[in-house]
């Protein structure tokens, strides 16, 4: 099983993941910019933050096997505070970047006029990139939510099929498939999906378009529910090439519209390697 998690936040997990996802079969991931739990004061803190996810991080990945890429945006939570605004304006800096494949995750929080004004700015920017998008969907009001980003999207211009609205369910589904965009959902403890619930909404709604991802972070989440989100599959019926198409097609497919996939093999590097003179090891040996 060959596995593309298009939605993970590494910068939260430790290299024992990276160890258990190579294994488990994954070998790219997409990394989106979110919120870090605690409010961010400053422009500098995300330029630090983004600096990592197309430096640090893709180097991390890589002593694993695994090829990281990432997307780049100020995020539903902290768009609506008046002291990251100024994000906006070094978005472009990082949008030009090789590794960087979409712009988000963008979206709605709390569904808010300032949340209004930053979502479209970023669909903007997606389509002067010609860039793919991510789009967050709230965790209250999903539906209303689910809605009002589409409406955006439709608004913006960009063509529906450059868009994955992720974060959804069994109430939300329907309403993105009639869209056009792609649809994202996230495999999480407790919340969110779940892997049963996951393969009855692809028997129901079939496997064109359709992105599973872990959507691990510092929450209590598992960077390897795409592997048994596809165990289920094969239980329940599905066959390997469904699997295949599900975990890793798709992802390819709709990430490889940024034309900035690198999914070429990855010798595994020395634990001495560095970065910018930095190494995952920790200490003298």
């Amino acid at each position: 099983m060959r596995i593309f998690d298009p939605h993970i936040h590494m910068t939260s997990r430790t290299t024992d993941d990276y160890e258990a996802m190579y294994a488990a079969g994954v070998r790219a991931l997409v990394e989106p910019a979110f919120w870090l739990g605690q409010p961010r004061t400053s422009v500098g803190s995300f330029t630090d933050y983004f600096d990592g996810l197309v430096g640090w991080e893709p180097f991390r990945a890589g002593q694993f096997g695994i090829r990281h890429h990432c997307t780049i945006a100020l995020n539903p939570k902290e768009a609506g505070d008046p002291r990251c605004r100024g994000v906006l304006d070094v978005l472009p800096r990082y949008l030009a970047k090789d590794g960087v494949v979409a712009v988000g995750e963008i979206g709605y929080d709390a569904m808010t006029p300032e949340e209004d004004s930053a979502f479209a700015a970023q669909l903007r920017l997606a389509v002067e990139h010609d860039l793919p998008v991510l789009v967050h969907t709230p965790h209250r009001d999903k539906a209303l939510g689910t809605r009002r980003s589409l409406e955006m999207v439709a608004e913006s211009g960009i063509p529906p099929g450059r868009v994955v609205i992720d974060h959804l369910n069994e109430v939300t589904v329907g309403l993105v498939r009639d869209s056009g965009c792609w649809m994202g959902f996230s495999i999480y403890p407790d919340t969110k999906m779940d892997e049963e619930r996951m393969v009855r909404l692809l028997g129901e709604y079939g496997t064109d378009r359709m992105l599973v991802n872990s959507a691990a972070d510092w929450g209590r989440s598992d960077p390897l529910k795409t592997a048994s989100t596809g165990a289920a599959m094969l239980a329940a019926g599905f066959t390997e090439d469904d699997v295949d198409k599900v975990l890793w097609r798709n992802p390819v497919a709709f990430y490889g519209q940024s034309g900035r996939l690198d999914l070429g093999g990855i010798d595994i590097a020395e634990p001495t390697a560095t970065y910018a003179g930095n190494s995952v090891l920790r200490g003298e040996r």
